[in-house]
């Protein structure tokens, strides 16, 4: 059995790697060529976490996969992260347990490149300011998934803690060679944007509808629980809305069943999942001015794809260690 650490993980897989690897799982999942059932999810009230189950099968590929993923809300204060993860990928001929991989960093690298896609078929070809709401993990590799498909020329950052977004700022513009500036405030990150990802675990939308132009993508990937609303119902309802998977999103994604309550929006107002797009069976962006909204809750199917591709890349570069258990 082969140990990838954190470090195998990234240097085994880059960002446009990851994409393409997640845009086929989008499309077998959208196209009945995937099993990926609604996660089990673990409630720990006591300690303000959370602990999810996330199996899945792609038949395509004939890879299949068993994340662990656990969300503690407390842990930053702590020193620790907020996410951690391990993967299980099982030869999907034998059962055979075939590796275990760090799931922190290929969580955030998976969900960075869902937005990447979704960003791909979604955002304007010219867009070229990116406004990141979260200075965390995932608000870093947002904008770096974002910047591997579009030609973008500056980026701006809001945290409710500027010290974390000024550091944010300074590690990703020597990261990407791109201009990152602190926004004062959300009104100022979003109005500047043509592009917004909002990478947070807000219970309340993190900015004002107005503060929304005609032509932006959104890609929201903080909010995994019915409770949790990163983006206004006014947006929500306005915007051509794409979802990562139908089930898992109308049973966890709170800006879309806090709207749904609300009598904002109907299912109908869902226009496809992103791997109807990919396959070509609905069409992604079709004017300059609509206002597009990818919502992600995560879908195991991502994590299959990436973990496969990280352990098929690692046997070629010699990474990771082998172990008999």
């Amino acid at each position: 059995m082969l140990v990838l650490s954190r470090e195998d993980v990234r240097r085994a897989l880059p960002m446009a790697a990851a994409i393409e690897a997640v845009a086929s799982a989008f499309a077998q999942l959208s196209t009945g060529q995937a099993d990926a059932p609604l996660r089990t999810a673990l409630n720990v009230e006591r300690h303000n976490g959370i602990t999810l189950v996330m199996p899945g099968y792609l038949a395509a590929d004939d890879r299949m996969a068993v994340k662990i993923v656990s969300v503690f809300n407390d842990n930053p204060a702590q020193g620790l992260p907020l996410i951690h993860a391990v993967v299980v990928v099982v030869e999907a001929t034998t059962g055979v347990p075939a590796a275990i991989l760090d799931g922190t960093y290929l969580t955030a690298l998976r969900t960075g490149a869902a937005s990447g896609v979704a960003t791909r078929y979604l955002a304007c070809p010219e867009a070229a300011v990116v406004a990141i709401f979260g200075a965390g993990v995932q608000g870093r590799m947002q904008l770096e998934a974002v910047c591997a498909v579009r030609p973008i020329r500056a980026a701006w950052v809001y945290d409710r803690t500027p010290e974390r977004a000024a550091a944010y700022a300074a590690e990703m513009s020597e990261r990407l060679a791109l201009p990152v500036r602190v926004a004062s405030s959300p009104a100022e990150a979003a109005r500047a944007a043509d592009v917004i990802c909002t990478a947070t675990t807000s219970s309340t939308p993190v900015f004002a509808p107005d503060d929304v132009r005609a032509g932006v993508h959104i890609n929201a990937i903080g909010g995994y629980t019915p409770q949790m609303q990163e983006i206004p119902t006014a947006v929500v309802a306005r915007a051509k809305v794409v979802i990562d998977h139908r089930t898992a999103s109308l049973a966890e994604a709170g800006d879309l069943l806090i709207p749904l309550r609300e009598g904002a929006i109907s299912a109908a107002h869902i226009h496809a999942e992103l791997g109807e797009i990919v396959a070509g069976l609905k069409p992604g962006r079709e004017s300059e001015a609509e206002v597009t909204l990818f919502k992600s809750v995560g879908v195991a199917v991502q994590d299959v794809a990436v973990a496969g591709a990280v352990l098929e890349a690692a046997r070629a570069q010699g990474l990771g260690t082998e172990v008999t258990l």
